[in-house]
């Protein structure tokens, strides 16, 4: 008799919470840069660019909408995100570190269509980086679960703390629908620092 596939459970049962803070995004792009791995050059700058752009991982990698060199503007130190799920495209500026980053692995990768690609030279799956993230959150010594939308969600948390308004944030996401934005209004910490608790 077949069984039936495990049924998944929602995630707060996994987690107490979908984002990463700053300190922990932090401990994952120091453990990329840790790894004697290979391609650490690649890990570092994709989970960089994952978090600073707020990528799903289907808009960082993978034949439909994954970064290409095309989108690249070097001379306008800008680039341009294709988003998913219906969210608004859009160009991002690229900081100085990002563009020596890129720089350096288009130089190791002068022939690729794609900015991340497997040592195939083809792009990569959104399966690998899955797996990617996992060892790279194991390495960090994390406490949570991680998955890759955790990546998108830790940039939303860390604009909204450092005081960002709605409206740009959800031009920065792509979000279409501002109430997608807001929900990070909700983890905004820095809003209750003024509560005063007295002797207690």
């Amino acid at each position: 008799m077949r069984l039936p596939p495990p049924t998944r459970l929602p995630n707060k049962h996994y987690r107490s919470r979908e984002y990463l803070t700053p300190s922990e995004v932090r401990s994952l792009l120091d453990a990329a840069l840790d790894r004697k791995a290979r391609y650490s050059h690649r890990d570092y700058t994709l989970m960089l660019l994952m978090f600073r752009h707020g990528l799903r991982v289907g808009e960082a990698v993978g034949a439909k909408c994954g970064l290409r060199w095309d989108a690249v503007m070097w001379g306008e130190r800008q680039i341009f995100i294709t988003r998913e799920k219906g969210s608004d495209s859009g160009v991002h500026p690229l900081r100085d570190d990002e563009l020596v980053l890129l720089k350096e692995l288009r130089e190791m990768l002068p022939d690729s269509k794609y900015i991340f690609v497997s040592e195939r030279g083809e792009v990569m799956s959104t399966d690998a980086v899955r797996k990617l993230l996992g060892r790279l959150a194991a390495q960090a010594g994390l406490d949570i679960k991680v998955h890759c939308h955790m990546m998108r969600h830790a940039c939303g948390y860390y604009l909204v703390n450092q005081g960002y308004n709605t409206r740009e944030i959800q031009d920065f996401l792509g979000h279409r629908d501002i109430k997608h934005t807001e929900k990070y209004t909700k983890l905004n910490a820095r809003r209750f620092l003024n509560f005063d608790w007295g002797d207690l």
